[in-house]
């Protein structure tokens, strides 16, 4: 990783997912002494990553057993 000239970095999409760092996350940095930590504030709750969020928010929205081909299921994507 490189910190940028402005003093930026990119954190890994599995590191932000894992910790709740998504965007307009606040974010405090912790020294020990030794080493810098990056965690979420305390101020804001750790929120779920946006894929989990998203999951949750289809969960139950499919219909299922339409025993459709494919055929019949790009047809309907493409319309008339």
């Amino acid at each position: 990783m490189r910190i940028t000239s402005k003093g930026q970095v990119t954190i890994p999409i599995e590191y932000r997912e894992k910790f709740g760092l998504l965007p307009n996350t606040e974010a405090e940095f912790i020294d020990d002494g030794e080493s810098l930590r990056i965690v979420p504030a305390k101020t804001k709750p750790v929120q779920p990553g946006i894929g989990k969020q998203l999951v949750e928010r289809l969960r139950g929205s499919g219909t299922a057993n339409l025993d459709l081909t494919t055929d019949e299921i790009m047809a309907l994507l493409r319309g008339p």
